[in-house]
C-alpha cells in the first residue's frame, strides 16, 4: 500500500516535470497522511494541465456518506478497472499525485517487542519527482456540498521495495503522463499495462527516524537517513 509520502518541491520542478501552467502553489510537506488535502495533477479544459488540492481518500459518486473515503486511500492496480468503487474514475478521471518520495515500514523484534522501522524511498536522480498513478472523484453530500477526493493506485513491489513491503505505488514514466491524464483515452487494456512496478534501479531507499510513525509530526528531518 501507500499510506504516507512527502512532497516538498520545489515548485519550479513541479511545473517543469508535469508541464503545469504558472499560478499554483503548495506548502512543502514531509509526512502526508490520508484524509488530508494533497496536490494532484489533472488534465485541464480546454487543454493543458492543472494542479489542485483534493482530499486523499476516494469517495465514489454513489456513496451514501463520506466515511467510505477512509478505507479507499489506495486502489489495487490488478483490479482497479473492475471494482465498483474505482472503475468509473479509472475510465474518466485519472490523475497524477506528485511526490518527492514515499514511506514504507518493516517490522522486527527488538527487546521483546515488535518495532516498526520506516524507510524513505525516493528517485535515484537528484531533483526528480515520482508520478504516482491516481484517480479522482466528485461526491455531493446530502446537504449539497461537493467534495473532491483522490486515491493512489498500487502494484506489487519491485526488487528494491520488496524487502521492505510487498506493495508500492504505481509510478508512471514521463512518456506515460499524457496517455494517463487524457480524459478521452478509453483504451482500458492499454491503461492497465501502465500499472506495473517501476524499475528498481531508478530508486533509492534508506531508513529514517521513527518519528514519522506519527502523522502529527511534520519536519524536513523525517526524510534524513539514520
Amino acid at each position: 500500500m501507500c499510506g504516507r509520502y512527502a512532497l516538498y518541491g520545489p515548485t519550479s520542478r513541479l511545473r517543469e516535470q508535469f508541464d503545469l501552467d504558472p499560478g499554483f502553489d503548495f506548502a512543502p510537506r514531509y509526512n502526508i497522511a490520508p484524509g488530508t488535502e494533497v496536490l494532484v495533477v489533472e488534465s485541464a479544459v480546454p487543454g493543458g494541465r492543472s494542479a489542485r488540492l483534493l482530499r486523499w481518500g476516494l469517495i465514489p459518486s454513489w456513496a451514501q456518506d463520506a466515511s467510505i473515503g477512509a478505507r479507499l486511500i489506495n486502489a489495487r492496480g490488478e483490479t482497479v478497472s473492475e471494482k465498483p468503487a474505482f472503475r468509473a474514475a479509472f475510465r474518466r478521471a485519472r490523475c497524477i499525485v506528485p511526490a518527492n518520495g514515499f514511506y514504507e515500514w518493516t517490522a522486527h523484534r527488538a527487546g521483546g517487542r515488535t518495532v516498526r522501522q520506516p524507510y524513505f524511498i525516493r528517485p535515484r536522480a537528484a531533483g526528480d519527482l515520482f508520478a504516482f498513478a491516481g484517480l479522482c472523484e466528485r461526491w455531493r453530500s446530502p446537504a449539497g456540498e461537493e467534495i473532491r477526493t483522490c486515491c493512489i493506485i498500487t502494484t506489487s513491489a519491485n526488487a528494491l521495495v520488496l524487502p521492505i513491503h510487498q506493495r508500492m505505488p504505481v509510478i508512471l514514466g514521463a512518456t506515460e503522463h499524457a496517455a494517463w491524464l487524457d480524459p478521452d483515452n478509453r483504451d482500458i487494456e492499454g491503461l492497465r499495462t501502465l500499472l506495473r512496478p517501476a524499475v528498481a534501479h531508478g530508486m533509492l531507499a534508506h531508513p529514517v527516524c521513527r518519528a514519522v510513525n506519527s502523522s502529527r509530526v511534520e519536519s524536513a528531518a523525517l526524510i534524513e537517513a539514520v
